[in-house]
């Protein structure tokens, strides 16, 4: 189904109160294998330290609540990087492949040039074919690949696809 005629479906800002639903999509993408190298979710308190207040987003079905959630994350606490920062995108395992993940980082990358970022940074797990494809459709590009960067649970080393997305109305000038 294309993201457009996701039924019902409402971006929001991220809320202590979702934080349930969202550790959960997010433990349900580290159950993939190919979502992150994290072992588990973090607790509120780690993710709400890391991830930037303005530039948290959920997306809401009317029929299944939280369906998916995009957040920034801190690239550098160097003055001269303040409109960079990493992101993230889940989409809980029953909403993958009807446009929610598209939606909710589309509206991300809206808020975070809101805010002031220029550059997002994306990493992918080489074999995480719908997120590459998912980042690419909305402007990021591959800039490398980081061989063997981390290891997974199983203690594979894993390759991770560096994309990133400047801003065509921040930071242009």
């Amino acid at each position: 189904m294309p993201s457009s005629s996701v039924p019902r479906l409402t971006i929001e800002p991220m809320t202590v109160g979702d934080w349930p639903a969202v550790r959960r999509i997010y433990a349900e993408g580290i159950a993939t294998g190919d979502a992150t190298l994290e072992r588990e979710a973090p607790d509120w308190g780690h993710f709400d330290r890391s991830h930037p207040a303005e530039c948290r987003l959920v997306a809401r079905s009317a029929f299944d609540g939280i369906v998916g959630w995009a957040a920034l994350g801190g690239y550098s606490a160097r003055k001269v990087y303040a409109g960079v920062a990493w992101e993230s995108v889940y989409v809980a395992e029953r909403s993958r492949g009807h446009g929610v993940g598209r939606r909710v980082l589309e509206a991300l990358i809206e808020t975070s040039e809101a805010a002031g970022y220029w550059t997002l940074l994306a990493g992918v797990l080489a074999e995480n074919d719908p997120s590459l494809a998912l980042h690419q459709r909305v402007g990021f590009q591959v800039v490398g690949i980081q061989h063997r960067l981390g290891q997974d649970a199983r203690g594979r080393w894993r390759d991770i696809v560096m994309l990133e997305r400047r801003s065509e109305v921040v930071g242009s000038d």
